[in-house]
């Protein structure tokens, strides 16, 4: 139907498409008026001109008769400036309502699909001079933008491109370019993505395509359970971080923070570090504790292992064996009541040692543990700092020769 009309205005011009016209004129019962009177020419039922493709686009369409439609698309990264669809109007010289649209490489937008393209300005002719640009790639959260260069040529120094882990100015910068060398692929660990154009007043060049695709930021293995340890850090998605700790006692073997890498596949930068027993060391806590090497699986044979523990001068250290499982004779720890092997011995205990409590008279203690070859056991020894009470010598009477007593 061309149209339908009533009332007192005059309708506009009309065309037919048809070389058949049909006109229905309808009255009721009650109000009559002047009515109509309409004049009618034949015309050719010639077409539109084609409609000129943009460059950098395409036409959908192939009629181009009276109130036939054309639409018109750009290729990804190009934006469409003028109208999508034009209509072939009627009247005596056959014309569109709209002239044909073009295709550009905009200065700077939003996008929000999974994946696309995005151009310098005027590509894949030379930018201009002066433009600031920026994109923002925006997805859902927990993807990141997979970026990967196609074309790069712009002025070495001077003109280059940012791409930013975030949507502000002030997000780190995973990659700055410029030259033309191809830039290698990059991945954003945010959902957020900037890419940041610069060119000055001077030469201009063809510029860059790069093409982005969304992944999924998926979480590296879970450290835990780590035993004889405590992890520290909020997640495990790429570029986070998380912290080891051992108990006290233990030492930590391998990187103490590990980072989320990126990449397809989660992993961590380093291998997951572990906590064992040390060998010996320098001990300088109040207190705490000494395990055989390997605690709590059976230490190793044929080990020499030698701690110093220090605390403050005036303070003497208090022993406890709360666990003493040795091989008898041939495995045993030797203390000595200062910090070398040539100071008074404390004691040599085994398994089968009766006394399982000391106290030294000095503020640093040697302690040595030696196994055989033979089987393997455990022990455990807890520490804790204490006071030296200096006495006069009038009153001390079950040991003349002794200078101090212990808290």
């Amino acid at each position: 139907m061309l149209g339908s009309f009533s009332g007192t205005t005059v309708p506009a011009l009309l065309n037919s498409t048809s070389n058949h016209l049909y006109l229905h004129f309808y009255s009721d019962i009650s109000v009559s008026a002047a009515g109509f009177h309409l004049e009618y020419k034949t015309v050719g039922l010639s077409s539109c001109p084609e409609p000129t493709v943009p460059s950098n686009g395409m036409k959908i369409g192939e009629r181009y008769l009276v109130n036939d439609v054309v639409s018109f698309q750009c290729e990804p990264g190009y934006a469409l400036q003028g109208h999508s669809h034009i209509s072939c109007m009627p009247g005596t010289v056959r014309r569109w309502n709209y002239p044909p649209p073009l295709c550009i490489a905009q200065c700077g937008g939003t996008v929000e699909e999974m994946e696309g393209v995005i151009l310098s300005p005027g590509f894949p002719g030379n930018y201009p001079s002066n433009m600031d640009c920026s994109w923002r790639i925006t997805l859902p959260v927990g993807f990141g933008a997979h970026i990967q260069f196609l074309n790069f040529s712009t002025e070495p120094n001077h003109d280059f491109i940012e791409i930013r882990n975030g949507p502000y100015e002030t997000s780190h910068v995973i990659g700055k370019f410029s030259g033309n060398d191809l830039p290698g692929s990059l991945l954003s660990t945010s959902h957020e993505t900037t890419v940041y154009f610069h060119s000055d007043h001077s030469q201009n060049r063809p510029g860059f395509k790069l093409e982005y695709q969304a992944y999924e930021l998926q979480e590296c293995p879970d450290p835990e359970p780590f035993a004889n340890g405590i992890v520290r850090g909020a997640g495990y998605n790429v570029g986070q971080s998380v912290t080891f700790e051992c108990l006290l006692g233990y030492q930590l073997i391998g990187h103490p923070v590990l980072t989320c890498l990126h990449g397809t596949n989660r992993n961590w930068d380093h291998p997951l570090p572990r906590c064992e027993v040390p060998c010996g060391g320098n001990i300088t806590l109040y207190n705490g504790t000494v395990y055989s090497p390997g605690f709590p699986n059976p230490y190793p044979n044929s080990q020499d292992c030698t701690w110093l523990l220090t605390v403050p001068p005036g303070h003497g250290i208090h022993f406890n064996f709360s666990l003493l499982q040795t091989e008898p004779d041939n495995d045993f720890i030797t203390i000595w009541d200062g910090p070398q092997q040539t100071t008074p011995q404390l004691g040599v205990f085994t398994r089968s040692s009766a006394k399982k409590i000391i106290q030294s008279s000095s503020n640093q203690v040697l302690l040595k543990f030696h196994s055989d070859a033979a089987v393997g056991g455990i022990f455990v020894i807890t520490f804790s700092v204490c006071q030296i009470l200096h006495l006069k010598s009038g009153d001390i009477n079950s040991n003349p020769s002794s200078t101090t007593d212990l808290l």
